[in-house]
């Protein structure tokens, strides 16, 4: 058993993720009580990652995509939290932590009760609205200070709920601010899409992802509102054909 643990030490020459998955964020890499990061070892950080050590719950060292030798001399915070001497070339201990940075898409948000917003033509109309959206974190530390803790896994199921109520409760905020009469609602589904991930980037900031993109896909009005339309429409039609017939 002592031989036995004395290799699987030596086996951390070598730190790296192949994300196999979709939808992970965060991913601790494993280590047991036995295991040690040999000085010296390579933590390797693919082009969408960002890799961090780890020592006592304090984020200790950020590393960017590339391939990084682990020693005293490129690990200064780290060093000095664990007080190792310079140069020391002995294994030590510490948590690696690789957080994806690419774009997760399609990932869904919508109302789940209609929300209200003032009409010139209607006054207070109640509307509901269905999309997509997309993210990225674009600071990992930040992140995982606010959202992620310590846990061993962290995927886009695990916050997605949390991002859909940011953007459902700013939906309203962005009807107010675009202005856009209900009647031309159906028409303005690009406008609006980028009036909601306006409202909602600084409170995606602060938990160190940024919203890359706001997609609405669908938006149901008030009965009343759609026979307007349908009315409208009519109105064009009859138009159009009265002026073929006179031109």
């Amino acid at each position: 058993m002592g031989l036995f643990d004395a290799i699987r030490r030596q086996l951390l020459k070598v730190i790296k993720w192949d994300d196999p998955s979709t939808d992970t964020i965060v991913y601790k890499y494993p280590m047991t009580d036995r295991d040690e990061i040999m000085n010296g070892c390579k933590l390797i950080v693919g082009e969408s990652q960002t890799a961090m050590l780890v020592t006592g719950g304090v984020i200790a060292d950020v590393f960017g995509p590339g391939t990084h030798n682990l020693t005293t001399k490129n690990i200064p915070i780290l060093t000095k939290l664990l007080s190792l001497p310079y140069d020391f070339d002995s294994p030590y201990k510490a948590d690696v932590y690789y957080v994806n940075t690419k774009q997760f898409i399609d990932l869904k948000w919508g109302t789940p009760t209609r929300v209200m917003m003032r009409d010139q033509d209607f006054g207070v109309v109640r509307i509901g609205a269905r999309g997509k959206y997309s993210f990225r974190v674009n600071d990992a530390k930040v992140f995982m200070k606010e959202i992620f803790g310590t846990n061993r896994e962290y995927s886009t199921d695990s916050i997605k709920e949390y991002l859909k109520s940011i953007l459902v409760s700013n939906f309203a905020d962005a009807l107010a601010t675009a202005k856009i009469p209900a009647l031309d609602l159906a028409a303005s589904y690009l406008e609006l899409g980028q009036e909601v991930k306006n409202c909602s980037v600084d409170e995606f900031n602060k938990i160190g992802i940024n919203i890359e993109s706001v997609i609405v896909e669908s938006i149901s009005l008030p009965e009343e509102v759609e026979k307007a339309m349908d009315q409208r429409a009519s109105v064009g039609v009859l138009k159009d054909e009265m002026n073929s017939f006179t031109a």
